[in-house]
């Protein structure tokens, strides 16, 4: 038979879904809250890519490596998006909401924390895996 452990796989992992909404909360709070120049712009750049991360591990069964740098990725597209000033060529630079899930302002800092936050993934996720 075919090795199952490669295979992308659709379920529910309950667990991975708690972490996702404690996560979700702790971004809301930081978004509401707390206007910084660390924990907002850094941290929660960090947190966004493990809240991605545990969303999608929520409903996909992959191998972390995968999902890592698939997450990772897709960060990295959003950031150079901002770049690229995507939010004002598709128009929507007046619209609050667009320009808080798109952003409008590339930087450095913003690559390295989406780094860290899927390091984070991938070791956590790893340590887990070691302990089964």
């Amino acid at each position: 038979m075919g090795n199952t452990e490669n295979k992308l796989q659709i379920r529910f992992d309950f667990r991975s879904f708690v972490v996702f909404l404690i996560i979700f909360a702790i971004e809301i709070v930081i978004a509401l809250f707390v206007d910084d120049k660390i924990i907002r712009p850094y941290g929660g750049d960090i947190l966004v890519v493990i809240l991605i991360y545990y969303f999608v591990k929520s409903f996909i069964r992959i191998k972390s490596l995968y999902l890592v740098i698939g997450v990772l990725l897709f960060a990295y597209a959003v950031e150079i998006g901002q770049y690229f000033r995507l939010v004002e060529v598709l128009g929507m630079q007046n619209n609050k909401v667009m320009r808080v899930v798109i952003g409008s302002t590339f930087t450095w800092g913003d690559i390295f924390s989406y780094t860290l936050g899927a390091a984070i993934c991938y070791f956590i996720d790893r340590k887990q895996t070691d302990l089964k």
